[in-house]
Parts: structure tokens; C-alpha cells; sequence
């Protein structure tokens, strides 16, 4: 067991249990989107690995596209959004469906739907990996998520703690001794 692995209380979800959740919303989200040309819109960084892994999983034609967002202090949101990197793409008259890794307080994603609800797109959906409801502040609800989670810090398959523990392939609860004396 290597460094990043020692500072997991537990494992939260398997990667076999995230896969299979993963491909389950993929057909759901292509049944509902058949026709219809959708942009997935990934919340960076966190999405990347759920991204590439539901893109797979997904079998209509579709196209994706890219947002950077700032508004984490270490484990705690600022309240504050700014966005880092803006699409490429011209969202006018498409459907969107904005990925994100998870729907925790809700103030990046609410922000997030009235940003790009500006642009005129045809529908705003939003796609999470977890959802995190006991913590929210913002009147914002996935329309496709793959897990309902606990109030706890967690981290793996894209989502980190000072940019580590990306890599790891489960979702871990991170040790509080880790993130607490920071």
C-alpha cells in the first residue's frame, strides 16, 4: 500500500461499483438525448475521469466541451465562482449537460446552469457521480446522478485534496488527520 492509499479511513465506493453505475446513466442519458446532439460540458478538473468514462457509455452523437471553476478554500467552498476557462463552443438552441464529479453545496453548479442559461441554450441538465444533498445551499438537483453520499471528505477517480488523490481508481473517505491540521 502506497502513501495516498495510507491516508484512506475507508473505501466509500468500489471502481466496480462506480463502472457499473457509470454505464447505467450513460444508456439513460443516451435513451433520453436520442436525437437531440447533446454537449457534455465537464467541470474541470474533478470530471475528468467520470467524464471519459460516461462518454464511453454514451451511444448518440454528441460532442464535449470544457469549464474551469474556482471556488474551494481547501475543503470548504468560498461561495465565490470564477470561472477559469469558458467554452469553445456556441451553446445557442443545443442541449447541455454539465458533468460534474459532485453536486456538494450546489453554489458552483447553480451558478454554473445561470451562467450558461444566458447563451440560450435548449435545455441545461446536469449529470453528477455523487450527490452530496445533506450539504447543499443552493436550490440546484441533478437531473442524472450515480450515487447519494454522506456527509464525508472524499476523494479518488478525479477528485482530490490539494490536487492528490486523483488517481486512485474507488472513491476513499480521506482521514480527517489529513485535511484538518491544514
Amino acid at each position: 500500500m502506497d502513501r495516498a492509499e495510507n491516508d484512506i479511513a475507508y473505501v466509500l465506493l468500489t471502481e466496480e461499483q462506480i463502472l457499473e453505475k457509470v454505464h447505467d446513466v450513460g444508456r439513460r442519458i443516451s435513451h433520453d438525448f436520442e436525437g437531440k446532439d447533446p454537449i457534455f460540458v465537464g467541470v474541470l478538473k474533478g470530471c475528468f475521469i467520470f467524464m471519459a468514462d460516461l462518454m464511453r457509455c454514451v451511444s448518440i452523437n454528441c460532442s464535449m466541451d470544457f469549464m474551469a471553476v474556482s471556488s474551494y478554500s481547501g475543503t470548504t467552498t468560498t461561495g465565490a465562482v470564477k470561472i477559469n476557462k469558458d467554452l469553445n463552443s456556441d451553446i445557442s438552441g443545443r442541449h447541455i449537460i454539465l458533468v460534474e464529479d459532485i453536486l456538494d453545496s450546489g453554489v458552483t453548479l447553480n451558478y454554473l446552469k445561470n451562467y450558461l442559461m444566458v447563451s440560450a441554450p435548449a435545455s441545461v441538465s446536469i449529470v453528477t457521480l455523487m450527490d452530496k444533498p445533506s450539504r447543499r445551499k443552493a436550490d440546484v438537483y441533478a437531473d442524472y446522478s450515480c450515487f447519494e453520499v454522506p456527509d464525508a471528505f472524499v476523494v479518488g477517480y478525479g477528485l482530490d485534496y490539494n490536487e492528490r488523490y486523483r488517481n486512485i481508481p474507488y472513491i476513499g473517505v480521506l482521514k480527517p488527520e489529513i485535511y484538518s491540521n491544514k
